[in-house]
């Protein structure tokens, strides 16, 4: 998401950002000098002058307090544990099936089991995508693309794409991947009376609250995140995270082929995704939605 994230903050002061995403700033600067045309004077035009300086003077004080103070410093035993209980949790949906069979019960057993991995290993994916678990950039990267790639079957680059510009300008309309609702739903309190003056009626909207449980929370991960990922590493090329993303079907359907075949193998994978999706769905976009979704307002990044 490098491209948008740069033009999303066009005219406006990106430090707070730049900082927030570079681990390794100093590494980064090697690479913007290049890129560097000028300094606007305080007095020129730009998109900064509403904002808060008081406020963001205060906030890069505090950062570099909590820097200071260790308290970003990851826990290389939590995350290792974090990564073990994963891999427990697939070994141990594998090996109940080897032992007791394929009884409805224990497939139910088996599917809730990968579920709760595949959620796990979406949260731990999280950790390394921001770069916030190894001190180097490079083995973040490394452990992300095995995590989301290996153990998910999904693409690190279409992550970093949509969450970065999600973090960079979070529910901001035509800015943030994560509010583009692709005419299925309207939020916040303007896009509705947006949708109502030009008269949009691409779906019920008055109905929105019935019908998004029949298709948002379990149609968002098995259904239209696998097709984008797909999309987006053949149309973007995306050969090195495509490779990723074969050893995790590889691997799934080497396992589970000899006890379902392969409709089972693929209704397996896809009931585990659609109980995975309900968990996503539930605790992240209850936790964003609520909140205002507007267009931008050029505000600075604490606020």
């Amino acid at each position: 998401g490098g491209i948008r994230v740069i033009s999303h903050f066009a005219g406006e002061d990106a430090t707070d950002a730049f900082v927030a995403f570079h681990p390794e700033p100093n590494f980064v600067r090697k690479f913007l000098k290049p890129l560097l045309i000028g300094a606007l004077a305080p007095t020129e035009p730009s998109q900064d002058h509403g904002k808060n300086a008081a406020l963001v003077q205060d906030f890069q004080a505090l950062r570099d307090r909590v820097e200071r103070e260790g308290l970003l410093r990851a826990r290389p035993l939590f995350f290792s544990l974090y990564l073990g209980h994963i891999l427990l949790l697939e070994a141990l949906a594998l090996g109940l099936l080897c032992v007791w069979g394929t009884s409805w019960s224990l497939t139910l057993l088996c599917s809730l089991m990968l579920a709760t991995s595949q959620s796990q290993a979406g949260w731990l994916q999280h950790d390394f995508g921001h770069l916030s678990v190894c001190k180097k950039s490079s083995w973040n990267h490394i452990l992300h693309k095995f995590v989301i790639g290996h153990l998910k079957g999904a693409s690190a680059n279409w992550w970093n794409h949509r969450h970065f510009q999600h973090h960079a300008k979070p529910n901001v309309l035509s800015k943030d991947p994560d509010v583009n609702m692709l005419h299925a739903f309207v939020l916040g309190d303007k896009q509705p009376v947006e949708y109502g003056i030009k008269k949009l009626k691409y779906m019920p909207y008055h109905h929105q609250h019935k019908y998004f449980f029949l298709i948002g929370p379990p149609l968002l991960i098995p259904v239209f995140f696998t097709v984008q990922i797909f999309q987006t590493m053949f149309s973007q090329r995306n050969w090195v995270d495509l490779a990723w993303s074969m050893t995790f079907y590889l691997r799934f359907f080497g396992c589970y082929y000899p006890f379902f075949g392969l409709f089972g193998s693929v209704a397996l994978i896809t009931f585990v995704r659609f109980l995975e999706s309900h968990w996503f769905v539930w605790v992240t976009q209850m936790n964003h939605l609520p909140m205002d979704i507007d267009h931008e307002k050029r505000q600075d990044w604490l606020t």
